[in-house]
């Protein structure tokens, strides 16, 4: 099924979910309740649900949806409830509820929403024997994601905005990511199916409800039509060429290894510097980004300006400490080797 958690914030991300399994498939999805007068559902999610309870029987799968409750608007309970109804009305089944607690984290409250409704998901997946998990992100989604991930300047990769499959053995689908949000509107007022939207979605306090409703509209009132569409290609151009840079990473770091990977008793890795730094740049940061991860650095907060701290070290080397890292990982030069490792046995230069 189809549906973005209720109350989620600016970077609300429609889901569902459909499986196999002997003989048919079985799904779920993500949603968002309404509100006291009209209690439905983003257009994206609805337009969503709606067509995958359409096409499950035809191609013999089922499908199933789940509303996750961020429980950040008053009675978000009880129209989280209502959405399951609507979900099961549109025949849809299972149709849960999934309440979720946003903790406090240094990413703030839009990463914070998104990270509790991905675990939301993913239980619901494994637990119910989803083979898929369908998301709404539409054309504009993405197009907004490459203007946040321009404006974090971290490279092409963050320039590749969402991926059309991704997540563990590619259970997370975007099939909406060729479609502009204002046809989803549409498909929904063809079939009189209610909608709502969601009020932080245009709450001025989120990243992404700004860049939707001041940064995209100035765009294209100064440079014309056609800003979305060119986003999202660029999105899909940038990930071609991330892909192909990822490759040539992988290749790369066989090469420059002085240690053997998986050894036991060892969280880290050694890399010759020599070697190093005779590789492109492009792919020496790759190397040094898949390092750091694999000592233990969690992906999600490692930013451009940590790998090019520890980039000086092999490039720019004038007896530096070593550095810290998320994670309690620090990148520390041994002579002609870049240890990348967890923990910090001495005292490591910190970064802000």
């Amino acid at each position: 099924a189809v549906i973005d958690g209720d109350a989620s914030g600016a970077d609300a991300e429609p889901g569902g979910f459909e499986g196999e399994g002997r003989g048919e498939g079985h799904g779920i999805g993500a949603a968002r309740a309404g509100d006291e007068h009209e209690r439905g559902l983003g257009a994206d999610s609805m337009a969503l649900a709606s067509a995958l309870a359409f096409e499950a029987p035809r191609l013999g799968v089922r499908a199933g949806g789940v509303t996750v409750d961020h429980g950040l608007q008053p009675g978000s309970d009880e129209r989280a409830l209502d959405v399951v109804a609507r979900l099961t009305a549109l025949g849809l089944t299972p149709a849960e509820s999934a309440a979720v607690t946003i903790g406090r984290t240094g990413t703030g409250p839009e990463a914070a929403a998104r990270d509790a409704r991905y675990a939301a998901l993913d239980e619901a997946a494994g637990r119910l024997g989803a083979a898929a998990v369908l998301l709404g992100h539409t054309r504009d989604d993405q197009a907004e994601t490459v203007l946040l991930g321009l404006a974090r300047g971290s490279g092409t990769r963050s320039l590749s905005g969402m991926a059309a499959i991704s997540g563990t053995s590619e259970l997370y689908r975007r099939p909406f990511l060729g479609v502009d949000r204002q046809t989803t509107r549409k498909a929904c007022m063809v079939q009189s199916l209610a909608v709502w939207d969601d009020p932080h979605n245009a709450d001025p306090a989120y990243t992404r409800s700004r860049v939707r409703h001041e940064v995209l509209p100035v765009l294209e009132k100064a440079l014309g039509k056609g800003v979305v569409e060119a986003l999202a290609r660029t999105a899909q151009l940038s990930r071609d060429d991330a892909d192909a840079l990822d490759a040539w990473a992988a290749d790369a770091e066989r090469v420059v290894r002085t240690d053997a990977p998986g050894t036991e008793g060892w969280d880290g890795c050694e890399l010759d510097t020599k070697r190093l730094h005779g590789l492109p740049p492009a792919v020496r940061r790759r190397v040094l980004r898949r390092a750091a991860i694999e000592a233990g650095a969690p992906a999600g907060s490692l930013f451009a300006r940590h790998i090019e701290e520890v980039d000086r070290l092999v490039t720019a080397w004038r007896g530096q400490r070593a550095i810290n890292l998320p994670g309690r990982v620090e990148a520390r030069r041994q002579g002609g080797r870049l240890v990348v490792r967890h923990g910090s046995p001495a005292s490591p230069t910190p970064l802000s």
